[in-house]
């Protein structure tokens, strides 16, 4: 990575984001990343726990199933930190849109990514983990039970309602799954993850100009987000050619 005036802030950022996910780690066993069952429809990009400091990429949605530490609750698992949760999001969300290549941009989204699975009660995270395997185990219905559970429980948790969309998209009900997406982005309005579940969701439904839209939203707050660019350049020619 070339020297950049971003390196110091942002290395100091990473430390402390780091330091959060080393908690978790050490107090919550890791949960298989859930497997979408075999489909001729992309899966929507709903965020799947990832493994902090994996060298796993991907354009998918969700790629091949990997380990990562669960969010911490209000117990043992708190970790007492100077700066909260939405601080440090802004600050990574900020060195994420500035980042210069895919390389430097990855790192600073597996850290966002840790972060927005950080519920902070005991509760939820149990509640998700036991999703997460009910989803790994594809027993569908369990999972949404679960999951309902933590959007009633926690209703400003954006990650219920996105795992919750991720349920609904695998039941092929494209309709809740877009209503959750947008609940989640209203509570995180830089969900990335969710922008681009949102926008496949839109393109598979023949909505090509507002999944276009919703593509360009998200390449501004990820501008090397994996298929971003591909998927707006192909929209681009869809939706001129339709003379839209």
């Amino acid at each position: 990575m070339r020297n950049s005036p971003l390196l110091p802030a942002f290395a100091a950022a990473l430390a402390f984001a780091c330091l959060l996910v080393t908690a978790a780690a050490a107090q919550d066993a890791p949960v298989p990343r859930p497997q979408a069952p075999q489909s001729n429809i992309p899966e929507p990009n709903i965020p799947e726990p990832d493994a902090p400091g994996s060298s796993e990429e991907s354009s998918e949605l969700s790629g091949p199933g990997t380990e990562a530490p669960v969010p911490p609750g209000k117990g043992g698992a708190h970790v007492a930190a100077p700066l909260d949760r939405d601080a440090m999001l802004s600050e990574l969300y900020a060195h994420l849109a500035k980042a210069p290549d895919a390389v430097s941009a990855a790192p600073i989204a597996k850290t966002i990514e840790t972060l927005w699975l950080r519920s902070g009660s005991d509760t939820i995270g149990l509640l998700m983990r036991r999703a997460l395997k009910a989803v790994a185990e594809q027993r569908n219905d369990l999972a949404l039970k679960l999951l309902d559970a933590v959007v009633d429980l926690a209703p400003d948790y954006a990650e219920g309602w996105s795992r919750r969309a991720y349920v609904y998209y695998l039941n092929n009900d494209y309709d809740h799954a877009a209503g959750d997406l947008r609940r989640a982005l209203a509570l995180e309005p830089k969900h990335y993850k969710a922008l681009e579940g949102l926008a496949r969701i839109l393109r598979e439904s023949g909505q090509k100009k507002s999944a276009l839209q919703v593509y360009q939203q998200l390449l501004r707050i990820y501008p090397f987000m994996p298929g971003a660019k591909e998927a707006i350049d192909e929209l681009s020619l869809e939706v001129e050619g339709r003379g839209i």
